[in-house]
This record gives C-alpha cells, sequence and structure tokens, in this order.
C-alpha cells in the first residue's frame, strides 16, 4: 500500500417569517449520492414554502414535532443545478458543483457531565461561538464536520456559574444550545458535510442526530440505527465517503483526555461490521476521494508524564484484511482533541508505529481552531490552520496522497 495522508482536526471543545411559523435554524446538507437538502426548524404548525429558482415548492415534514422535540422539522431535495433557493426570506446556500474552498471543524459541543463542567459561558473556555463566526467570515464553499455535536449530557451543578441556565440530554433546548444556535453564521454559509461522532451513539444522542442531521429519512417510533452504511457525497473531481464508524470502540480500562490507558479486544460483531464497511469502500471510491470519519484510525496521542498511546483497535482489526482503497488520497477525522497531520505508510519504514502502521512524518498543534482547504490544482490542496480568534497557525499542501508542512 502506497502512502495515505490523514487530517485529524478538532474543536475541544429570522427575517420575514409567516404567521405563525418562527424560523429556529436552517441549513443545507449534502445527502448520499449528491443532491443536497435544505432543512428548516420551525415551531409552528405545518412547514414553510421554499421558493426554489423563482418557483414555490412545498417543504415536507422530516420529523413531527414530540416531547423532547417540540419542534418541526422539515426538509426539501435541492436537485444538482439549483442557482437560488430560500425559506420565508432566508437564504438557503445551493450547493457548488465543485467546491474550492472548504472548512473542517469537528468536536464542538460543551462538555457537562457528571465528573467535567467546561465553561460554557465563556468564549475562552468553549470558543464554538467565537470559531462559527471566524470560519463564517472566509466564506467556503462547503464545510465539514467530523462528528461530535452534543456534550451536555448532564444538568448543570447547581450554583455553577460557568453552565447557569444550560440544558441537558438529547432533546432540542440542548442541541440549539450546543450547535443550532453558536453555530448559525456557519450553518448559513455554506453547505455541511455531516459525520457522526461517537456523542452521538444511540445511548447518548443517537436518536436526536439521526432526526436533526441523520442522511436517511426518519422513521417515526423506530428504535435509534447504531450504523448507518458508508456513503459516498460527490463534489466535482472528488467523492467525500462519509463513513459512521461512532461506535468503534478504541480503549477500555479508563481515558487521558483521548489517550487509551488500556485496549481491550473488540467484539467480533463490531469488526465484523466495520470489516463490512472497509469492504464496501471500492464501489464508493469510484474517483478520487476523501476518507470522512470520526473515530481516525491510526491517531496519535501524548498525555501527561510522556505517556504515549492511539489507535484504534477495532478500526485497525476491521481495516487489516482490506486496507484503504488507492484511490483514497486524504483521510478526515476528530475524536483525538488536537490537529494532527500526518503521513502514514508500510511499516517498513523508519518513525513512530501505532500497531502495525508507521508514520513516515507528521505533526500536532493543541489548541481550539479550525481548517481551511483551498484547491490549488489537479489534486493539490492548500491546508491553512486557523486557531479560534481567525489567525493562521500553520500553511500545509496536500498532494499525492501525502501533507507537507515544512514551507510553514
Amino acid at each position: 500500500m502506497r502512502s495515505l495522508a490523514c487530517l485529524f482536526v478538532f474543536l475541544a471543545l429570522a427575517s420575514g417569517p409567516a404567521a405563525g411559523e418562527t424560523v429556529l435554524a436552517h441549513w443545507v446538507q449534502m445527502a448520499p449520492g449528491g443532491n443536497a437538502e435544505a432543512r428548516v426548524v420551525v415551531r409552528g404548525a405545518s412547514c414553510p414554502m421554499a421558493v426554489v429558482d423563482g418557483t414555490s415548492v412545498a417543504m415536507q415534514v422530516r420529523a413531527a414535532p414530540d416531547k423532547a422535540f417540540p419542534v418541526q422539522l422539515c426538509a426539501l431535495t435541492l436537485a444538482p443545478g439549483v442557482g437560488h433557493a430560500s425559506v420565508l426570506g432566508l437564504e438557503l446556500k445551493a450547493p457548488k458543483a465543485a467546491p474550492e474552498r472548504i472548512l473542517v471543524l469537528g468536536d464542538t459541543g460543551c462538555r457537562i457531565t457528571g465528573a467535567f463542567v467546561q465553561n460554557c459561558n465563556d468564549p475562552t473556555g468553549w470558543p464554538f461561538p467565537q470559531v462559527a463566526a471566524q470560519a463564517s467570515r472566509l466564506k467556503p464553499d462547503l464545510v465539514i464536520h467530523v462528528g461530535d455535536y452534543l456534550y451536555r449530557e448532564a444538568p448543570c451543578p447547581e450554583g455553577d456559574t460557568r453552565c447557569t441556565g444550560s440544558p441537558s440530554g438529547d432533546n432540542w433546548p440542548t442541541w440549539a444550545a450546543d450547535f443550532f444556535t453558536p453555530g448559525k453564521p456557519l450553518l448559513e454559509a455554506a453547505p455541511w458535510v455531516i459525520v457522526r461522532g461517537n456523542h452521538e451513539e444511540c445511548y447518548r444522542a443517537g436518536t436526536g442526530f439521526l432526526r436533526l442531521l441523520g442522511p436517511s429519512a426518519v422513521v417515526e417510533g423506530a428504535p435509534c440505527v447504531e450504523h448507518v452504511a458508508p456513503y459516498a457525497v460527490p463534489i466535482g473531481a472528488v467523492n467525500l465517503v462519509v463513513m459512521d464508524n461512532a461506535s468503534a470502540i478504541d480503549c477500555c480500562g479508563g481515558l487521558m483526555g483521548a489517550l487509551c490507558i488500556v485496549h481491550c479486544p473488540p467484539s467480533d460483531k463490531l469488526v465484523d461490521a466495520y470489516r463490512d464497511d472497509f469492504a464496501s469502500l471500492p464501489k464508493l471510491v469510484t474517483k478520487p476521494s476523501w476518507l470522512l470519519m470520526h473515530h481516525p484510525i491510526w491517531g496519535v496521542v501524548q498525555a501527561d508524564y510522556g505517556m504515549t498511546g492511539g489507535g484504534n483497535i477495532t478500526l485497525i482489526d476491521a481495516e487489516k484484511e482490506t486496507g484503504i482503497p488507492d484511490g483514497v488520497s486524504l483521510m478526515l477525522a476528530g475524536h483525538i482533541h488536537t490537529f494532527e497531520a500526518i503521513n502514514k505508510a508500510p511499516p517498513n519504514l523508519s518513525g513512530r508505529t501505532i500497531f502495525t502502521a508507521t508514520i513516515a512524518d507528521g505533526f500536532s498543534l493543541p489548541g481550539y481552531g479550525f481548517l481551511l482547504m483551498t484547491h490549488q490544482n489537479d489534486d493539490t490542496w492548500q491546508v491553512e490552520v486557523f486557531n479560534a480568534t481567525g489567525g493562521r497557525e500553520r500553511i500545509c499542501t496536500v498532494a499525492a496522497r501525502r501533507i507537507d508542512c515544512s514551507k510553514s
């Protein structure tokens, strides 16, 4: 297998409404196969009309209100070639056939659990609102989110000013607080490609994810779907292949940040499921492709006291028989809450090894931030790494399945 470039990115994280209808969120996301779907969350009895290239079109109910989500979610498929679309006077960003500026971020929620409380009310403690605003000013053609949207899993402890007034759990108020309200400028700036994270597993926020951001139709009353099969989103000369590996166990015995203290053997059922996913990739990689996932296969983490670890044992076991298709030139992932740019190679090269994989070269950066990938020519993309305030931290180039940051 030839060397393969990998990027891991993190954020460790209405005008003119009709009577009776209040738009709470609106965005466009790319659907399997290449169509785009406009989605609108409204508080009202019915779905609003959209205007597509001057013609009024009825939006359809994607999910009706219920106890946890007392809002109406409406959707409309936008066929390729749509020039302009809007709903209730609000623009719905139509996709470009070949995006030239792609923004990447992930792990964006504000963590509130029984053991840890992030400062959700301080932009230095949780800068996602600032990141979304700064990133939107770069005017991307497409946004990729590599998963983990909802982190407010427990109520704010009484008297804790870091999260006063925060909702919690898998419901609309929490999704609004953690993602849709702070992410509004970026949600409205460009269409999105959505990747499922481990925070969106069924026992956490899977129901809300599949309802609001999932790629498939919502079936009322159906159980939460644990796993969605890989699918391709063509964008010009590149296929974005989206892989749901939210449930891929990477460790047990405790965590130190994203560092596995103890690796434990994954179940045969779980490995078989992801082995089938990897085996299906060649049918989706019909042209140069990027593989999008939440858990990185070979991410590296160094914690306190010099402890180093990494690698997702489930994915490594599942991938070893088929490998990654040669047509995949780049992998984008999140989860490990740091920025890494690494070139993976077969184990006959020198460098740090993760199980059987060797990193030929690479680096990581701390801090909150996001990426902007700008198409240069052919298969060459410039990668700019920005911090939360919009300052440029690093410039790299991705070409021929390799990342080069030597000129930064």
